[in-house]
């Protein structure tokens, strides 16, 4: 009979494979990466009309894919007020892009840089750049894992 204070809990099965390679690694549901992540996700959040210039600047330096998403949004900005049919309405939200990419970790610093340079306008509402470890990718046409599914 187990002391006061513990509990018995039964052991987790193991996590299913989704997908193996010849000679790379198996990854599980929950990403089976130890130790520090070797990929990033940065998720910027543009003006609209900066898309193309970001999209250059990016293609320039080798990066090869990207999600981009129309979003709505506000921070500093605030939104603003506009006149439609001699009724003035305000505007909360304004139109943003989101722009997703999954990096190697060494690219990172050349990625800010190109992202920051190309979407720079010096005015209030130029965006953010966010940057998230990224444990694990899975190629799903080939099952690679990892970086080389990038």
């Amino acid at each position: 009979m187990p002391a006061l204070g513990c509990a018995i809990w039964p052991q987790p099965a193991p996590l299913p494979v989704v997908g193996h390679v010849a000679g790379t690694q198996s990854a599980t549901l929950a990403g089976s990466h130890t130790g520090e992540a070797i990929m990033k996700l940065i998720t910027t959040i543009i003006r609209p009309f900066k898309l193309d210039d970001v999209r250059d600047a990016l293609a320039a330096i080798g990066i090869q894919g990207m999600t981009v998403t129309e979003v709505k949004g506000f921070g500093r900005q605030k939104g603003h007020t506009e006149l439609y049919r001699g009724a003035e309405y305000n505007v909360d939200f304004l139109p943003k892009t989101r722009l997703e990419v999954a990096i190697n970790d060494d690219l990172l610093d050349n990625v800010l840089e190109a992202i920051s340079t190309a979407a720079h306008t010096d005015k209030v509402g130029d965006g953010k750049i966010f940057v998230s470890s990224l444990d694990d990718v899975v190629r799903i046409r080939t099952g690679e894992t990892g970086a080389d599914a990038i």
